[in-house]
This record gives C-alpha cells, sequence and structure tokens, in this order.
C-alpha cells in the first residue's frame, strides 16, 4: 500500500468507528446519523494523524523488499510533501467554502461565475484564466449532498487537528486518550451536539492553531 492509500484506510476507519463503537440504540441518531454536519469528518479526519505521526508510521511500515524501517529522511520528505503550497490550499478551501455559503444566500445574485468572482477577488492569490468554469463542475455542491455545507469540511479539520492533538500531549499512542475518545464522540451518535462531544472530549472548546501545526503554517 502507498501512503496515501493508508491515509485513506485510516480515513474511512475513522467512519467505520463511529459506527461500530456507538452505543445508542436509536438509528436515526446512532452512530454517523443525525450527526451535524459540522462534524461529521472528525473521527476520520482524526485518524488520518496517525499516518502522519512518526512513532506510528514507523511501527507498521516496512520496506516492501528488504523489510528495513522506515529511514528518518523519508519520513521529514513525507511531511515537506504533505506542507508544500499549505497556504494556498488553504486558501482555495476557504474560497469553495465562501462561494458555497454565498451562492445559496444569494446575496451576490445567482451567477455562480459572479459570486465566484467576488469571492477570489477577495481571497485569491492565483487567479485562473478568464475562461475557467469551476463552479459548473462543482459537483459537491450541487449534486453532493454538500450544499451551504461545504465548510464542514474546513471545520471538521479545525475539530480533528485538535481532538488529535490531545493524543499527541498523552504520547499518541494512549489508550486512557483513545476510551476518552469512544466515550465522549463515537459512542454518543446524536445523542447531544457534536460540540458538546468535542467539549467533552477536548474539555475545552476548538482552537485553530492545531489545524495551522497540521498544515505547517505553525
Amino acid at each position: 500500500m502507498s501512503h496515501r492509500q493508508v491515509v485513506t484506510l485510516l480515513h474511512e476507519t475513522g467512519h467505520c468507528l463511529h459506527h461500530l463503537f456507538t452505543e445508542v440504540d436509536r438509528p436515526s441518531i446512532a452512530g454517523m446519523a443525525g450527526t451535524e454536519w459540522d462534524a461529521i469528518e472528525l473521527p476520520s479526519q482524526l485518524m488520518e494523524d496517525f499516518a502522519w505521526d512518526r512513532e506510528v508510521l514507523t511501527g507498521m511500515s516496512r520496506h516492501h523488499v528488504t523489510g528495513a524501517p522506515l529511514p528518518p529522511a523519508l519520513f521529514e520528505r513525507l511531511i515537506a510533501a504533505r506542507h508544500f503550497q499549505a497556504g494556498l490550499a488553504l486558501l482555495r478551501q476557504i474560497e469553495f467554502a465562501m462561494f458555497d455559503l454565498l451562492l445559496h444566500l444569494g446575496t451576490l445574485g445567482d451567477d455562480p461565475m459572479t459570486v465566484m468572482a467576488a469571492v477570489r477577488s477577495e481571497i485569491a492569490v492565483v487567479r485562473p484564466p478568464s475562461w475557467h468554469r469551476f463552479p459548473h463542475g462543482f459537483l459537491h455542491i450541487f449534486s453532493g449532498g454538500y450544499a451551504s455545507g461545504y465548510y464542514s469540511y474546513l471545520w471538521a479539520e479545525v475539530l480533528a487537528a485538535d481532538g488529535f492533538e490531545r493524543f499527541v500531549e498523552a504520547g499518541v499512542v494512549d489508550r486512557a486518550t483513545g476510551e476518552a475518545f469512544r466515550a465522549e464522540v463515537l459512542s454518543r451518535g446524536a445523542t447531544r451536539p457534536a460540540a458538546e462531544n468535542f467539549r467533552a472530549f477536548r474539555r475545552r472548546d476548538a482552537d485553530l492553531t492545531p489545524l495551522l501545526v497540521r498544515r505547517g503554517l505553525v
């Protein structure tokens, strides 16, 4: 498996765990069901970070021919690739989220190209050519279920990065922290607001700093 495939496997495992560890016996609010869109990607994105931890990744991987452990220099190259142009990548997500919200609010009209141009004039560093028609193919918000909710990708990453920081503080592979995450987030379903689930696990409101650290911007 490539590293990208391992990240994807852990991401989908997070979704599975959200269902498997539920202690709610009403299907409409058990597991992921009924969870606010803002936090639906919290478990999945948090699990991804285990693939970016040196100790965990070294422990789970070997050279496919020699069986040698992951060299520190190669791990550093992985991190450098992850952080490459991270600022532009973050702005791109903000651009998409703002376009989605403003288009559905209708405050700038209903022409997607007009709305996108207004958003880009405020946010974008790199401007596409005039013939570019990205909004016409933005399937997430037209047929993918993320209409007026695309921002949740980035907000869930805020929660995931901050949530994983508790694992880091405890030594990453820490059973007690894992049990707390299971009890306060994975098992609860939608029996209480997702913000309360996170607050119970993290013992405070979400902090933006771990997201910036995750992307190499701090």
